[in-house]
């Protein structure tokens, strides 16, 4: 008799065999924060994913990873992760030059709610490296604009040093049919932006609540404190979308390791609607 693993890999054999992918270009994001790009060597399909999804991205000899994909759905020829350098993998996945070859399993997990925002207000709240993950909904959003009312993207770092995509950035900010709002927690006199937590940009962002589908990523902290001033505005609790990413190994949900209550954050997220796991998010433990 097979065992689970082994009739999902005769499945679906991308969720657990890697395919080899090779670094064609890579970029400093940040002084610990990098962007790689990969292109496929054998993989017989194009990559397709959705915005949100998250690959277990593989160093050989070192080990694997789980990183959310930060590049345009709509150009599944070349693959985009953006991570910050904070272990043996991620180290090494830094180092990598061009041509070296990775192992690619995925796309996990469930995405974005971009479709079914279609015809509504998006409010976009990114903290830190937590703007990586939402990067495809921004993209998918300017390539469809005019499915969507207003849009606000408000963002925090820690310091303008911490920024993520600054000309990307910049260039968001600069259409008039997007709301771009940036602030740092800390910043040097020759800064001229806001100075404060990102929280205090959401009274600021033009939308309305009711009509208003909300996306959440970074800290969890400054998720839970997001999602209560967007409560307090008006947004109902089933328009409110978080990513988690808690100590995924697996991500097909077989180790255990990132089990989130009755559910699997691999499996069953990272994007999670606020009102099915608003009871187990302030729970430390969990």
């Amino acid at each position: 008799m097979k065992s689970a693993a082994e009739e999902l890999t005769n499945a679906q054999p991308h969720l657990m065999v890697p395919q080899r992918f090779r670094v064609w270009h890579t970029e400093r994001e940040t002084h610990d924060t990098f962007t790689l790009k990969l292109e496929p060597i054998d993989v017989a399909d194009e990559f397709t994913f959705k915005a949100g999804q998250f690959n277990m991205v593989y160093v050989f000899g070192v080990g694997e990873v789980p990183i959310s994909i930060s590049g345009d759905p709509a150009k599944p020829e070349t693959l985009v992760h953006t991570t910050r350098a904070v272990g043996a993998v991620t180290d090494a996945l830094c180092k990598l030059r061009r041509g070296t070859v990775v192992g690619i399993r995925g796309p996990f997990g469930s995405g974005w709610p971009v479709a079914e925002a279609a015809g509504r207000d998006l409010v976009i709240v990114a903290g830190g490296i937590g703007l990586a993950p939402l990067r495809p909904v921004l993209y998918a959003i300017v390539s469809n604009r005019e499915h969507y009312r207003k849009v606000a993207l408000l963002y925090g770092t820690r310091t303008p040093d911490d920024i993520l995509y600054q000309k990307e950035l910049e260039r968001w900010r600069s259409r008039f049919d997007l709301q771009v709002e940036v602030t740092v927690d800390r910043a040097p006199a020759t800064w001229r932006g806001t100075v404060g937590v990102v929280t205090a940009l959401i009274p600021r962002a033009a939308f309305d609540p009711e009509r208003a589908v909300a996306m959440l990523c970074g800290p969890e902290v400054m998720m839970r404190f997001a999602v209560r001033d967007l409560l307090d505005r008006g947004v109902p609790p089933g328009s409110v979308y978080v990513s988690l990413e808690r100590n995924m190994k697996c991500a097909v949900a077989f180790c255990g390791h990132c089990q989130f209550g009755p559910t699997f954050i691999c499996k069953d997220g990272p994007v999670f609607r606020y009102d099915r796991i608003a009871s187990l998010l302030g729970i430390r433990e969990m």
